[in-house]
């Protein structure tokens, strides 16, 4: 997404858990994007990154909540409880911690688009990810009752992406099964268009990337 975007001269600012791929793209992007190492889960990190973000930025127009992890396939009575919880606290007390750093923001301006991403899964369930299931369930509820909370003029949709030949979906479907999905920069084409037309008109749906496979 960020090659997307930054080819329609947006500015993304992003962080994620892996310090040396955000390295990376900071060192292939630049001012003034800015990509920073935060563990969403950690409320205090990503209060204080928002907080940089903010001053120097001002409010997103656009803010994307794509932050996931999953745990290993299994019966739901077979997967360890910290893998469990590490799923809810990553999908979406991460999620609740990146909206509460950045809506105030966005609806003192009285505009912005949040895109939570959801799944497939969060619409419908298939066994041993009962973990992200129970997530992404969240992800759609969650954004739901935000949607009829926001002031007029702003958007917060739940987006079920399709599925992607991550290393994610190598872990539930193995290798050879994710192969027959797009990847992410495959995916990025026909999302990031997708993503920039979405306005208050959007408010409160559900949505899927057109062009993707959902099954």
């Amino acid at each position: 997404m960020v090659r997307s975007f930054t080819a329609l001269d947006h500015t993304v600012i992003g962080c994620a858990r892996n310090a040396k791929a955000m390295a990376d793209l900071q060192k292939e992007f630049g001012s003034p994007h800015s990509f920073t190492a935060v563990d969403v889960a950690d409320a205090r990190a990503v209060e204080a990154w928002a907080n940089q973000t903010l001053q120097k930025h001002g409010a997103p127009d656009l803010l994307l909540n794509n932050a996931a992890v999953i745990h290993p396939n299994a019966p739901f009575w077979k997967v360890p409880a910290d893998r469990f919880n590490r799923v809810i606290d990553v999908n979406v007390k991460g999620l609740a911690n990146v909206l509460r750093a950045f809506l105030p923001a966005m609806v003192k301006t009285g505009k912005g688009v949040i895109v939570n991403f959801s799944s497939g899964w969060g619409r419908s369930t298939s066994p041993e990810v009962s973990g992200y299931c129970s997530s992404k369930y969240a992800v759609e509820g969650l954004t739901a009752s935000l949607a009829q909370e926001l002031p007029a003029g702003m958007a917060a949709v739940a987006l079920n992406p399709g599925i992607i030949n991550t290393e994610m979906l190598q872990d539930c479907f193995g290798k050879e099964s994710a192969s027959h999905y797009p990847d992410a920069a495959q995916w990025a084409k026909c999302a990031v268009p997708f993503l920039l037309n979405l306005g208050p008109k959007d408010n409160g749906q559900p949505l899927t990337v057109p062009g993707i496979p959902t099954d």
